[in-house]
Order: C-alpha cells, then structure tokens, then sequence
C-alpha cells in the first residue's frame, strides 16, 4: 500500500511539473504586459524586474516550482491575479 501511495505522489508530481514549467513564460509575459503601466515606485519597479529575471534564470535551468514562486511574487507586487 505505501509504494502504490508513494509511486502515485511521483506520477503525480511528474506530471505537474511540466505544467509548471509551461505557466513560466506566460508569468514573465504577464509581468511585462504589467510594468508598461505599473503605478509604482523606481526601487518596487527594480524588485519587479529583478523577480522576473531571477524567475527567467530559474525556469531556464529547470527549477520551475521556484520558478513559479520567484515569478509570483512579482506578479503580486503587480497586483496581478495568480
């Protein structure tokens, strides 16, 4: 019973982290389309952007729950729904 448990939780997990990976660009997209208009301050709109570029680095070498973290973060300084 605890390897049927514990093989589902990687098959599962697998399986999402494709999807992960996939949400990556549209984050970084979203954050873009955001900060053409973002009513913030110079040193929030600093963090923004070092957020996205440090989710870039980490989609790109394949981390993409941090990724997906890093990302939304700057997506909530936006105030960009998640």
């Amino acid at each position: 019973m605890l390897k049927k448990t514990i093989l589902i939780a990687g098959l599962a997990l697998g399986l999402a982290t494709p999807a992960l990976a996939n949400s990556c660009p549209m984050d970084m997209q979203a954050i873009d389309d955001a900060m053409t208009t973002a009513q913030l301050s110079d040193a929030d709109k600093a963090k923004v952007m070092s957020l996205r570029t440090t989710g870039e680095e980490l989609h790109n070498s394949g981390k993409h729950d941090a990724s997906v973290k890093t990302l939304g973060e700057a997506k909530k300084m936006l105030g960009i729904d998640s």
